[in-house]
């Protein structure tokens, strides 16, 4: 009989040790390893300016202008992880006090209402992971959030995570959100700039000072209060950013695309120098291309189609041509 239990033991030993071992090389399957993750290195793309020096478009693969940790204002750091991962400096990729604080607020409020990703868990899903929502794909994160915290330094996580992420109207990553919102490098930021661009990770299109200054505003003074909270600032350096004025960069509303233009750039650029050269290779191409004048040109053609059109009527297709696909 003894024998009997000893192997019946042993048994489901096995198989409980069958089944882990399956689940986690199941949750590992797709997940980068180690040495892919410390060697991440941002691509740089072509850059493209007019004949003011201005940028009028960009060839990459990743989105974004990679700005290095040292070049980030300490306060934007610290707005940062005050409103989205207050213990990220802490924990080794999962809170799991954050989890448990997530889930009483959850019950009490009877719906999910409190999230508890890590910094490194977002960084996880936005760099490495697909965006689907499955319970996999929750672990999968998990996993990839423990092996960025041992592979990389905080700095490190912190840094390809604020390049990363999106902060509305096309940008991504700080850089592009600092002249997105105020026409000045993320270095210049100051106190209220960088708590209104770190209140846009939550919700990009919600919080954004171009579509509803005031819910901006709202967002704003919520990071303000968490890095008061956390001691990063005092409640007068709070309440002074509050009341600073917000000087939005007028580009948004003036951005111009010459997309054929650009098309005609590409293609020269593939031609003379290769794809990989000119996705890859950090280009900088200076063209002859004056906006004001394209932009009168391009006018002037739309003028001198719609009025064409008005004088002889819209003339219908030119041809029909059936495809078989």
């Amino acid at each position: 009989m003894k024998t009997v239990i000893i192997k019946f033991t042993l048994f489901i030993f096995v198989i409980t040790l069958g089944v882990l071992s399956g689940g986690y090389l199941a949750l590992t399957i797709g997940v980068p390893h180690i040495d892919q993750i410390k060697g991440y290195i941002p691509v740089d793309g072509t850059t493209v300016y007019a004949d003011d020096d201005t940028v009028i478009g960009e060839f990459r693969i990743e989105k974004g202008e990679y700005v290095k940790f040292s070049d980030i204002p300490e306060n934007l750091i610290r707005a940062i992880v005050a409103v989205e991962d207050s213990r990220f400096w802490m924990h080794q990729g999962i809170d799991y006090i954050a989890i448990v604080r997530a889930l009483v607020q959850d019950i009490y409020a009877g719906r999910i209402k409190q999230g508890a990703s890590t910094i490194t868990q977002q960084l996880a899903k936005v760099v490495f992971l697909s965006p689907e929502r499955t319970i996999t794909r929750k672990l999968k994160e998990a996993t990839l959030a423990l092996r960025l915290e041992q592979s990389l330094t905080k700095e490190e996580i912190i840094e390809i995570y604020l390049n990363k992420i999106y902060f509305g109207h096309g940008a991504y990553g700080v850089e592009m959100a600092a002249r997105a919102y105020f026409g000045k490098p993320v270095s210049d930021v100051s106190l209220a700039e960088a708590a209104l661009i770190c209140g846009l990770v939550k919700a990009p299109s919600r919080y954004s000072p171009y579509v509803n200054l005031d819910k901006a505003k709202q967002r704003q003074y919520i990071v303000l209060k968490r890095m008061e909270d956390e001691g990063y600032i005092t409640a007068e350096q709070a309440a002074e950013a509050y009341e600073k004025p917000l000087y939005l960069s007028s580009a948004k509303y003036k951005k111009y695309t010459p997309d054929y233009f650009l098309e005609y750039v590409r293609k020269y650029l593939e031609d003379e120098y290769g794809v990989e050269m000119t996705y890859k290779g950090g280009m900088k191409v200076y063209t002859t291309l004056n906006r004001n004048m394209q932009i009168a040109a391009v006018n002037s053609l739309k003028n001198g189609l719609m009025n064409l059109d008005k004088r002889q009527g819209f003339r219908g297709p030119l041809r029909h041509k059936e495809i078989d696909l």
